[in-house]
């Protein structure tokens, strides 16, 4: 480093990755309070970013065993809404490439809904195919949840435009689809595949609530999406149950209510 950077300068260089080695080396011997500063926050990123990739590297056991045993087309899949009072069931199915690199990608219920929203379109972009199953909330009544589920996701399976050779699953086990398969109980941490499902099950989904929002403010489902909280429950009871509400799950079930308007 042949001149003194400014305290702005080192700034831009440190985390814009324009940085070398040499030019590091020479910066931590450089005592300006301010650099030493700038310093350790570059360590704590770099440290940060190193724990993501051991993470997502873990996360990446699954798929290459599939990979080492002569698979090509590994999908992850996973399901949003099973628990809710009111909405569909969504499943995702998701197959990305070898080389699929996104740090910080884990269950969708762990992430914020801004980081949700962030690798949303970064996984549709970048996947190698991906699909969406849906089943709403009156086949759930008439089939049962479970049943629903596993229906949403052969869905997802069957939208795909690459057939997998081996799918890795969240927690179910799906016999009926035409190649080998393996549940993994909290799958959605331990694979990025089922990971990468989860966070298009949960953001497809939300996007669904949001609309029958807009036609059923009252129920607040923009916020708790179909869940039963207190205030939703509350507007069961005085408005009734709409067509989106399960009528099977209690405590509707219980509730002597008259059909809300839809």
């Amino acid at each position: 480093m042949n001149r003194t950077y400014t305290i702005t300068e080192v700034s831009n260089l440190l985390f814009k990755e324009e940085l070398s080695e040499e030019m590091l080396i020479q910066l931590r011997q450089d005592k300006r309070k301010g650099i030493q500063q700038l310093i350790e926050k570059y360590d704590r990123v770099q440290q940060k970013q190193l724990e993501l990739k051991e993470k997502y590297q873990r996360m990446l056991t699954y798929e290459q065993e599939q990979y080492v045993a002569g698979k090509q087309w590994i999908a992850g899949m996973d399901e949003a809404g099973r628990g809710p009072l009111a909405g569909p069931v969504v499943a995702a199915c998701v197959v990305l490439k070898k080389d699929f690199y996104l740090p910080g990608l884990n269950d969708s219920k762990q992430l914020t809904e801004k980081a949700r929203e962030k690798y949303y379109p970064i996984i549709i972009r970048e996947a190698a195919s991906y699909g969406v199953g849906i089943v709403e909330s009156d086949e759930i009544d008439r089939i049962n949840i479970f049943q629903a589920t596993k229906k949403a996701m052969k869905q997802a399976f069957f939208s795909l435009a690459i057939s997998p050779d081996y799918v890795l699953i969240d927690a179910i086990h799906l016999p009926d689809i035409p190649c080998n398969s393996q549940a993994l109980t909290k799958g959605d941490q331990k694979s990025v595949s089922i990971a990468a499902a989860s966070v298009i099950a949960k953001v497809t989904r939300d996007r669904i609530m949001r609309e029958i929002h807009e036609k059923h403010p009252m129920y607040d489902f923009n916020t708790n999406m179909g869940y039963g909280t207190k205030k939703h429950l509350e507007a069961i009871e005085r408005y009734g149950a709409t067509s989106y509400h399960r009528k099977t799950f209690a405590p509707i079930n219980r509730i002597k209510v008259q059909q809300g308007g839809d």
